[in-house]
């Protein structure tokens, strides 16, 4: 009698989990969840010749180990998996990553259970680190992968602008940019003119897609290392601050020059923010988002649903730094946490397509 009713609650139990799950699944299937993640220098352990990245060998100043190594992917996995109730993202915009074999690392040792995939390619940046993308290839075919480099007059170098193409469910084209803006080293103004540059480039990116496509659904994320007001993003790439309330109906018609809504707008008005200095939380990490993504047919921006995401386990809990992202080093000293920024995050309604 007593095994009877446990075969029956065993039963029931997975009737119920396996009902969840579907349930999650039929969410997860009208929406698409946007992420992106500046993941604080994930290097390998081996010194590459090519680039200065001798703090973080064994022998260096951050002492950078295999299991150090091994724990900030098992960190970085546990944060990614929490995502979107637990289903992960769809579409992940990465930064600080030193090899695209650690992002395939990531995504097939650590999200097994997830159909992700990740693309990386190398950067000119002088310490290596680059930007990536990780995508759910149950929603998401990738079409084409491609870096833009801005060039300066003085041969700086920065991380290349990643454009992944993809295709949405077999049938909508998505352009995912992926950016990591050099940065405030020496002060916000003084090292303005180079994020200007950058959001120059990336401009004429975008431009090239509207005169191709004025419907291009582009989704632009990225750590700006200026915030959703300063001129790189505003004035130079284009991207108007953003409320879903407003009442200005002119920025959405088709004869309007305002192509661009940067979704991070009222999180940063409200003084949220992903990135913690100086006492204060910048909003560094944002997401930016093409007309037809607000008015569109297909795919639609979920009003408000853009988000700092940061989950009660990253939080700093105690200190001069409570509130922050828990990092994986304060200066050269090993905390063991995640990363210095926070996560942001939006979401997608699909629209069904109706067919006479």
């Amino acid at each position: 009698m007593i095994k009877l009713i446990k075969m029956n609650l065993s039963k029931i139990l997975l009737l119920v989990l396996l009902t969840f799950n579907l349930s999650c699944a039929q969410i997860a299937e009208n929406e698409l969840f946007v992420a992106h993640w500046n993941i604080e220098n994930l290097f390998d352990t081996v010194d590459d010749s090519k680039t200065s990245d001798e703090e973080f060998l064994s022998t260096g100043k951050k002492e950078w180990t295999n299991e150090r190594l091994e724990r900030k992917l098992y960190n970085l996995a546990r944060v990614i998996r929490s995502m979107n109730d637990n289903n992960g993202p769809d579409l992940l915009g990465i930064c600080e990553s030193e090899h695209e074999y650690l992002l395939d690392s990531l995504a097939k040792s650590f999200l097994s259970d997830k159909n992700y995939k990740a693309v990386s390619p190398e950067s000119p940046d002088f310490r290596g680190i680059d930007n990536g993308i990780i995508y759910n290839t149950d929603k998401l075919s990738l079409l084409s992968v491609k870096g833009y480099e801005t060039k300066f007059s003085d041969n700086y170098n920065t991380r290349l602008i990643l454009l992944g193409t993809f295709l949405l469910n077999k049938t909508d084209t998505i352009y995912f940019f992926v950016n990591h803006w050099p940065s405030r080293r020496g002060g916000q103004q003084e090292s303005e003119p180079r994020r200007i540059e950058v959001a120059k480039t990336h401009k004429s990116i975008v431009d090239s897609l509207f005169k191709n496509n004025p419907k291009s659904k582009i989704i632009i994320v990225g750590d700006f290392n200026d915030e959703p007001t300063n001129l790189s993003v505003t004035e130079i790439l284009g991207a108007t601050p953003f409320l879903c309330d407003s009442t200005d109906t002119k920025l959405f018609s088709e004869d309007s020059e305002t192509k661009l809504f940067n979704t991070s707008y009222k999180a940063w008005s409200d003084e949220f923010g992903s990135y913690f200095y100086q006492d204060h939380f910048n909003m560094l990490d944002q997401i930016i988002i093409s007309k037809d993504l607000l008015v569109g047919s297909d795919i639609r921006y979920e009003c408000n649903s853009f988000e700092v995401y940061k989950p009660d386990f990253m939080i700093t809990r105690t200190g001069k730094f409570k509130g922050a992202p828990f990092p994986t080093y304060g200066g050269n000293r090993y905390l063991g946490g995640y990363s210095d920024h926070f996560p942001v995050i939006v979401k997608f309604k699909l629209i069904e397509k109706k067919y006479d």
